[in-house]
């Protein structure tokens, strides 16, 4: 089951794409908007008598939320047959018959605007439905408002095992019988399975599943329209498959979660899923039946699932055999009269033969310390690269001007792929002694150790300015750069994120996270 702080980001990255997409007028219009505009967003939930309570969170994007601003939430059209109530307890909030309204400060709303807990009441009948009305209101603004639908569906109970352990070399296929039993008293009327993996590990292909690789992780979402009746148990027929990608770590753990949603639960993620449906690939060959299901077709009314904390299989492969890779650093020379501003580029190439940063626990994350040359200044920098000194960030991404960076590389790399960073360099001399790329790698289950490649020689590059002197440390960068910024318990972090957004049926959406993105969520 999603928790409120997993529903409510999800619901942010829903979004996202929307708030660009609006913002993303031409220069002209954009200089005549107002720079703080507001746009506001809160999901719609499907509940059930008797079923589990939902959450309905209000998101804010915005440049920067008013110093002081009141938000009201109206719930006078849904109070008849659901129960809507504050999440969490928050100084300056009120209720008055049907209107919550609280006053916030907008320097210490700093992870959500508001979190609302939903529940049908035992006497909410099938299909009622109604909107919250959700306004911010702010001093010399203009109020702005969203609405969230709340709508009672019929309660279903859906099962699955709670694992799925499976083993094999790289390149192997293996089968995956994932189940599903109904342990409600009411049939479902239909199904989907969403399957979610590790870079390493991909589903078979069939007619009635659709497809997608994002964020680091394969998805697929496989349909069923027959009814599922009580105390029914089925599972995916023998040509479900799992497949151990040629180039996967080993040894090694691959990861999957296999997560059963009712209809009407499976519109409502989809709402909030980040990626518009038509990116989907829709599979071919042979249909991924339920055995034993009956072919009934019947009325359906929209379901909502009553308990959603037992719908997921956890998918573990164990990768056997022995692959691994090498990382190797590539440097630059760059050339200018002083004064003149060059792209140089620099970074690192998967020599194989084992992919690498892919994210998983025990497999090779690389990343690189980049020292710019002493006679240049970075007068740009790339999103992945932070601003460090003696180990310490001191800036954010992106930001020009440092002489020490730390450039993560959030993507799968095969062999032969290259993590690129390009940096704008203004040369202000000739005489100042040469930077480098030095190779960091990282192992993400948790302890903070490290994970060696093949060829640990290869693992620093020069980064010089032709002509420059070659004086110095030799092409090793030197200086203020201390330890990176991501050992131990921020490697731990970033292997928790990741586990936490599997479970929720989004996988590796790690890079999303790191960004800059300006929204209150």
């Amino acid at each position: 089951m999603l928790t409120h702080s997993t529903r409510r980001w999800l619901a942010g990255l829903g979004v996202a794409g929307a708030f660009v997409a609006a913002s993303a007028s031409p220069a002209v219009a954009a200089a005549e908007e107002p720079s703080n505009e507001v746009f506001l967003y809160a999901n719609n939930v499907l509940v059930a008598s008797g079923g589990e309570a939902k959450a309905v969170t209000l998101l804010a994007f915005t440049e920067a939320l008013p110093e002081n601003f009141t938000i009201t939430v109206d719930r006078a059209a849904v109070t008849d047959f659901a129960k809507v109530t504050l999440t969490d307890s928050l100084p300056g909030c009120s209720e008055a018959g049907s209107v919550i309204t609280c006053s916030l400060k907008g320097p210490d709303t700093i992870d959500y605007v508001l979190d609302l807990t939903v529940e049908a009441k035992d006497s909410a009948s099938v299909g009622k439905k109604g909107d919250l009305t959700l306004t911010l209101a702010a001093e010399g603004r203009a109020n702005v408002t969203t609405t969230s639908t709340i709508e009672v569906g019929e309660g279903v109970d859906l099962k699955a095992d709670e694992e799925l352990e499976v083993s094999g070399a790289p390149g192997s296929s293996l089968k995956a019988p994932l189940r599903v039993a109904n342990v409600g008293d009411k049939p479902a009327n239909g199904a989907v399975l969403l399957i979610t993996t590790t870079p390493g590990m991909a589903t078979s292909r069939h007619s009635n599943c659709s497809y997608l690789q994002a964020f680091g992780t394969n998805f697929a979402q496989c349909s069923y329209d027959q009814k599922i009746e009580p105390n029914a148990v089925l599972q995916l027929d023998s040509s479900s498959t799992l497949k151990i990608a040629s180039d996967a770590w080993a040894p090694g753990k691959q990861y999957g979660l296999g997560q059963w949603f009712a209809d009407g639960d499976w519109a409502e993620f989809l709402a909030d899923f980040p990626i518009p449906t038509d990116k989907w690939e829709k599979g071919t060959g042979s249909e991924l039946t339920l055995v034993s299901a009956p072919k009934a077709q019947a009325q359906r009314l929209r379901q909502t699932d009553k308990d959603s904390s037992n719908n997921a299989t956890l998918i573990l492969a164990n990768v056997t055999g022995s692959q691994r890779a090498d990382a190797a650093a590539t440097g630059a020379e760059v050339s200018g009269a002083v004064g003149k501003t060059v792209n140089a580029k620099v970074g690192f190439v998967n020599n194989g033969p084992a992919m690498i940063n892919s994210y998983a626990p025990d497999e090779l994350v690389t990343a690189a310390e980049i020292t710019i040359p002493a006679g240049a200044t970075a007068v740009t920098a790339p999103d992945e690269c932070l601003p460090v000194k003696d180990g310490e960030e001191i800036g954010g991404y992106g930001e020009p001007g440092a002489r020490i960076y730390f450039c993560e590389w959030f993507g799968a790399l095969h062999k032969g792929d290259r993590a690129v960073f390009e940096f704008g360099l203004r040369i202000d001399n000739l005489a100042g002694a040469p930077g480098a790329v030095r190779l960091q790698h990282f192992n993400l289950d948790g302890s903070g150790s490290t994970v060696a490649d093949l060829d640990a020689k290869n693992d620093t590059a020069a980064f010089v300015i032709k002509g420059a002197a070659n004086g110095g440390d030799g092409g090793t960068g030197g200086g203020d750069g201390g330890s990176l910024p991501i050992t131990g318990q921020s490697t731990g972090l970033i292997a928790g994120l990741g586990a936490l957004l599997l479970a929720a049926g989004v996988g590796g959406y790690l890079v999303a996270k790191r960004r800059r993105t300006r929204f209150v969520a």
